[in-house]
């Protein structure tokens, strides 16, 4: 950001964000991008009022952000805390994985075996160490164990599994950081 200010004038350059299928984003569309990634549950008119835009100017860009595919989806994020009395508070693990061959081939056939289970929330190819870093949430033991030996233990090609147990998140947040003028 480039600021040249007098008594009189202030003038705010904001560089461009180009991307493939809507042009370019300006700071009204990475405001937006902010709002919804706080709170996406907020009324058109909430939302137009928050960014300072009117209501059909925030509802076209809103759809332009959704058909560029930059607004993945919306979901509920629930309280893990409010509902462990209901459902008991489960385990959260970090594991490493660590492959016996590290081919393309290798690498992508795992991705693709631990991306479709449940389980799995999040999974990340990493370097300078394991392979993989998953991120695994079952209700209890006996699910992770049964988790584990669906697709660590009949994986040949998994040398081998690190597994962290959580006992406190102290933070979560999904958010992206974007680039905001003031």
């Amino acid at each position: 950001m480039f600021m040249m200010a007098n008594n009189f004038t202030k003038l705010i350059f904001m560089e461009k964000i180009s991307t493939a299928t809507s042009g370019m984003l300006d700071a009204v569309d990475m405001q937006l991008l902010d709002q919804l990634q706080h709170d996406a549950s907020l009324s058109n008119q909430d939302l137009a009022a928050l960014v300072h835009v009117s209501p059909p100017t925030c509802l076209r860009r809103v759809k332009r952000l959704r058909e560029a595919g930059l607004i993945e989806r919306q979901i509920a994020i629930l309280s893990s805390d409010r509902l462990a009395p209901l459902l008991g508070h489960g385990l959260t693990v970090i594991v490493d994985i660590t492959l016996d061959q590290q081919g393309a081939a290798q690498q992508q056939a795992f991705e693709d075996r631990v991306s479709l289970d449940d389980a799995v929330q999040q999974c990340y190819r990493v370097a300078s160490g394991p392979d993989f870093v998953l991120i695994v949430a079952t209700r209890d033991m006996p699910a992770y164990l049964a988790l584990t030996q669906r697709l660590f233990t009949s994986d040949a090609n998994v040398r081998n599994v690190k597994a962290f147990f959580s006992v406190k998140r102290a933070k979560f947040e999904p958010k992206m950081p974007l680039p905001l003028t003031e």
